[in-house]
C-alpha cells in the first residue's frame, strides 16, 4: 500500500508560479512510476506529467510543455511539479499518482496508476 499526500497548492495570479509536492509513505517509491493529473470542475481527470521510477525520462501534456517540470527525489520519497507561467485554464485539483513495478517506463492514462493522493487545489486568477 502506498499513501500519497500532496501539498503546495494555492491561489496565484496568471503568469505566476507554484511548486507542488507529493510525499509517499512507502519505501517502494523508488520502484514506482509517478504522475501528476488534474481535474477541473465538470471535466474528466487529465494527464499533466509523468516520470519513470528512476527519474531518467519524463512526459508532458502538450498544454503544459515548457511551463511545468516534473521531478522526483527517491532518497526522500518525494515527487514535485514546478509550475511556471500559470494560466487561468490551469485551475484544477492536482493529484499525484503511483504505479508500482520494475519497468522503467512512464504512463499517461489514469487507468495505469494504482494509488492516488487526495489532491491539492490550484487556482489561477486572471
Amino acid at each position: 500500500q502506498v499513501q500519497l499526500v500532496e501539498s503546495g497548492g494555492g491561489l496565484v495570479q496568471a503568469g505566476g508560479s507554484l511548486r507542488l509536492s507529493c510525499t509517499a509513505s512507502a519505501r517502494t517509491f523508488s520502484q514506482s512510476a509517478m504522475g501528476w493529473f488534474r481535474q477541473a470542475p465538470g471535466k474528466d481527470r487529465e494527464f499533466v506529467a509523468a516520470v519513470t521510477r528512476t527519474g531518467g525520462r519524463t512526459l508532458y501534456n502538450d498544454s503544459v510543455k515548457g511551463r511545468f517540470t516534473i521531478s522526483r527525489n527517491n532518497a526522500k520519497n518525494t515527487l514535485s511539479l514546478e509550475m511556471n507561467s500559470l494560466k487561468p485554464e490551469d485551475t484544477a485539483v492536482y493529484y499525484c499518482a503511483a504505479r508500482q513495478g520494475y519497468s522503467d517506463l512512464y504512463y499517461s492514462t489514469k487507468y495505469d496508476y494504482d494509488y492516488w493522493g487526495q489532491g491539492t487545489q490550484v487556482t489561477v486568477s486572471s
